[in-house]
């Protein structure tokens, strides 16, 4: 089967990209140019017609990629035309004329190009995230991914494992011979070692995730303090209604921001107090939830009543700002035990000191999140697999008897099954390429 979409984003724009893959690409080409192909990866201007008609539906460039050597893999083919709705439409119902073409589904190319080996499962998903990228750190990450060096590390981990479970097989395969004490002590070394790297991977303090999805920002604090307003001041719009009246918010509102080049999700959560309204108190509960779960908490209090008993105290013992709104009202020197707390003094109403909060909520964002180590995981697909990985690990680590090689020999594939799920390689050949190449079984 052929596939074909439309690559550039939908509307009106100056060029439109239409991709065709599979064995009928060079059959729409040429009856859409009743023309033979052009060159290879030579851009080629030509007039496209209708299939049945030859009028002409207009002047395009046209790029071949012939297989092996294209993205997908396969026979490929691009069609730049001018990008207005109608001309799109009319180039892909002509295609839709050609036998055995249909429309692509979502991220069909890509799958192509893992399925057939152009790239592995960790490029696919860093294509994509490279794709939704909307800031500079999610980008940089993105292309971190691209160049490989994530793969990488988790082929060079997977071999390892690969190596020793080539020395089990063979040892089950052939048990009159001995290994040597000195290869059961390298096997445990070596298993120990892929251990010790991967639990190091692990405790990554989920950077990788937060770039990806964003820093959850969570505005939380008593009703009236402000932080309705201070979300619609960070966001430059109107996205929570501010009101007078304490208790207006009662659901989570969420907006995504590019804060300064971080991307950030802030939450504007319901007023804290003790109520007996039901739809508030259920409001109330969803607020503690996101400051849990948040990675930062901006704390609003009204700067003329501060009070750090109950729920205040414990929502400031970690990762928190404390942000005292309406400095503008306030008449008297502040609370000494503010200074515990890493806090900011602003006025919502005069813009004060908003630029200081931001400052504060990047350097902490800096500090907690942004590492000199390099970025192995992105997603929690990677996370689970280690971690199944380090279990199977440990399983095999716990056999110290010869007897339970067999077992140990099952933990090892499963460890390794679970490294290779990450880059999309999963191969039992390789093993038996392991032993043949590493023992001279015939002698």
């Amino acid at each position: 089967m052929t596939i074909y979409a439309l690559s550039t984003g939908p509307g009106i724009s100056g060029v439109a990209i239409i991709r065709i893959s599979g064995p009928q690409s060079s059959k729409v080409i040429k009856k859409l140019t009743d023309n033979e192909l052009p060159l290879p990866r030579v851009a080629t201007l030509r007039k496209i017609n209708n299939v049945n008609t030859s009028e002409l539906i207009d002047e395009a460039i046209i790029l071949w990629f012939p297989g092996p050597e294209s993205y997908t893999g396969e026979d490929m083919a691009e069609i730049h035309v001018h990008g207005g709705k109608a001309v799109i439409r009319a180039v892909q119902d002509e295609i839709s004329k050609v036998e055995n073409c249909r429309l692509a589904e979502p991220g069909e190319f890509t799958k192509l190009a893992f399925q057939n080996g152009k790239i592995n499962l960790l490029k696919a998903e860093s294509i994509a995230d490279l794709i939704s990228a909307e800031t500079e750190i999610q980008r940089l990450q993105a292309v971190k991914i691209m160049k490989g060096k994530s793969s990488e590390k988790f082929n060079k981990l997977r071999e390892k494992l690969l190596k020793i479970l080539s020395f089990i097989e063979a040892k089950i395969d052939f048990p009159e011979e001995d290994l040597p004490e000195e290869n059961l002590n390298q096997i445990k070394r070596d298993s120990t070692d892929v251990l010790e790297k991967i639990n190091k991977i692990l405790n990554d303090q989920k950077v990788g995730e937060i770039i990806r999805e964003g820093f959850k920002i969570a505005i939380v604090g008593p009703t009236n303090a402000g932080k309705s307003s201070l979300l619609n001041n960070l966001s430059n719009r109107e996205v929570a209604i501010v009101s007078e009246t304490a208790g207006t918010t009662r659901d989570v509102i969420e907006v995504h921001l590019n804060l300064d080049g971080y991307p950030v999700i802030i939450s504007d959560t319901a007023g804290i107090r003790d109520s007996k309204d039901e739809i508030e108190k259920k409001g109330i509960k969803l607020s503690l939830k996101k400051a849990e779960n948040a990675d930062l908490k901006l704390v609003v209090v009204d700067a003329k009543s501060i009070d750090f008993r109950g729920f205040l105290n414990d929502l400031l013992k970690k990762d928190a700002i404390l942000v005292i709104n309406k400095s503008d009202l306030l008449n008297e020197k502040l609370d000494p035990e503010v200074s515990k707390f890493n806090h900011v003094l602003i006025s919502l109403k005069n813009n004060l000191n908003i630029d200081k909060l931001i400052s504060k909520i990047k350097n902490n964002l800096e500090k907690k999140f942004i590492s000199e180590e390099d970025i192995l995981i992105t997603r929690e697909r990677h996370r689970q697999h280690l971690l199944q990985c380090v279990e199977h690990l440990k399983n095999f680590l716990d056999k110290n008897d010869k007897k339970d090689f067999d077992k140990g020999a099952e933990d090892l594939r499963l460890a390794t099954r679970q490294l290779g799920m990450i880059v999309g390689k999963v191969d039992v050949e390789e093993i038996l390429g392991n032993i043949f190449n590493d023992f001279c079984i015939g002698k």
